[in-house]
C-alpha cells in the first residue's frame, strides 16, 4: 500500500489517499505543533508521495489559514476536509452550534482562511442536541447545491442521530452523508460498537482521528522520559494514559520488535486495514515523525500478530450485541441448523 493507492470515501466517487494527513499541529498555538516552516515540510512531504486528503477544522486555531498559504497552486488535485460546530467568538451564542446561521459563516470563514472557494468535505465537528438536525440537512445540502462545498460528513456524534440524518436525507433527496470522522485506535475500540457498523451499512467512510492514542501507542509514554510534559498532561486529563493503555502499547512494541519497525507504524497499519476504515487521519510535529507514520503502509502484520493485538485491546461490546452473539441466541433462531452467512 502506499499513499497514492486511493480508495473511495464512503457512498461517493472521492479518491482519497488511504493516510489523511492531519493539520491540527500546524501551528503553536496549543504548545505543543509545528512551526509554520515545519508545516510547510510536513504538507510537501505528505503530498509528494501522492498525499491528497488534508484534514483541518475551524478549532484548530491557525490551522486552516497557515494551510491556505501551502495549497497554492496544487488546490484542485487535493482533497482539502474541514469541520464546523464550536464555538468561534466566546461573547456570541450565535458564533457556536449546527444551525444555519453558524454553518453558513463558520463555511466564509473557512473558504476566506483556506484561501479557496470550494471545500471538499465539511463535517459537523460535535453534535448539537439544540439545533435540529433536518435544520442541519437542509442547511448542508444547500451548501452542496451552491457549489461551496462538495461533500459533507459527521464527526463526534450519536450513530442513532447519524442514521436518522442519513435515512431523512435519503428520503427527501438531499446530499448524502459520506464521512464519519470519530476517535478509534488500539487504545479506543468503543466505535465498533455501533458507529463503525452503523458507517459500513449506510455508506460512510470511516476517518479515524487519534489513531495512535494521542500518542501512546507510539510508545512514548511508557517510561518516566514524558512525564510532566504538556502534551502527556493534555492526554492523561483525557483518559488516554493509564495501566490500561499502556499495557496495549507494551503488546504493540512487543510486535514492532518482531516487524522490525517502529511502535507507531504498527499501530496504524493494524488501523488502516479495519473493516469500514477508508483513511486514518495521522498529524505530525516533524518531518521525520510524518515519514515514520507515513511507513506503516508498508508494514505487512500476520494474522496472529494482528489476533494479539485485538486481544489485548479488545472491548465489551454490551448489550444487545454481546447477547446477539451468544449462544443461546443462535440457537432460538436456528437450534441445529446449518444455515451459512453471506
Amino acid at each position: 500500500m502506499s499513499l497514492d493507492t486511493y480508495r473511495l470515501l464512503g457512498r461517493s466517487g472521492l479518491r482519497v489517499s488511504p493516510l489523511a494527513l492531519g493539520t491540527a499541529t500546524f501551528g503553536n498555538e496549543w504548545g505543543w505543533g509545528s512551526s509554520a516552516e515545519d508545516a510547510r515540510t510536513l504538507f510537501s512531504t505528505y503530498v509528494d508521495r501522492g498525499g491528497n486528503f488534508i484534514d483541518t477544522a475551524a478549532a484548530y486555531g491557525g490551522s486552516e489559514e497557515l494551510l491556505g498559504s501551502l495549497v497554492a497552486g496544487r488546490r484542485d488535485s487535493l482533497v482539502l476536509a474541514t469541520k464546523y460546530s464550536t464555538l468561534r467568538r466566546p461573547d456570541d451564542p450565535n458564533s457556536g452550534g449546527s444551525h444555519r446561521k453558524n454553518l453558513f459563516a463558520s463555511v466564509e470563514n473557512s473558504l476566506r482562511r483556506l484561501r479557496t472557494d470550494y471545500l471538499d468535505l465539511l463535517h459537523v465537528h460535535v453534535w448539537d442536541a439544540r439545533t435540529p438536525f433536518e435544520e442541519v440537512l437542509r442547511g448542508l445540502d444547500d451548501l452542496v447545491r451552491s457549489g461551496k462545498v462538495l461533500y459533507v460528513g459527521m464527526s463526534n456524534a450519536p450513530a442513532w442521530e447519524i442514521a436518522r440524518m442519513q435515512a431523512v436525507a435519503d428520503l427527501r433527496g438531499w446530499s448524502p452523508l459520506v464521512a464519519l470522522q470519530v476517535e478509534y485506535s488500539l487504545i479506543n475500540r468503543a466505535a465498533e460498537r455501533d458507529l463503525i457498523p452503523m458507517a459500513s451499512a449506510l455508506g460512510l467512510g470511516v476517518t479515524p482521528f487519534s489513531p495512535l492514542g494521542g500518542g501512546v501507542l507510539s510508545g512514548k509514554y511508557s517510561g518516566a522520559a514524558e512525564a510532566g510534559t504538556s502534551r502527556r498532561e493534555f492526554n492523561a486529563a483525557l483518559g488516554m494514559v493509564n495501566p490500561r493503555t499502556l499495557g496495549i502499547a507494551e503488546v504493540v512494541r512487543s510486535v514492532a520488535l518482531e516487524v522490525g519497525c517502529a511502535p507507531a507504524q504498527v499501530a496504524l497499519a493494524w488501523n488502516v486495514r479495519r473493516p469500514g476504515v477508508v483513511a486514518p487521519v495521522v498529524g505530525a510535529r516533524t518531518p521525520e515523525q510524518l515519514v515514520g507514520n507515513l511507513g506503516a503502509l508498508e508494514v505487512a502484520l500476520t494474522a496472529g500478530q494482528v489476533a494479539r493485538l485485538d486481544e489485548a485491546s479488545a472491548i465489551d461490546l454490551g448489550y444487545p450485541h454481546d447477547v446477539l452473539s451468544g449462544d443461546h441466541i443462535r440457537t432460538v433462531l436456528s437450534g441445529e441448523l446449518k444455515v451459512e452467512s453471506r
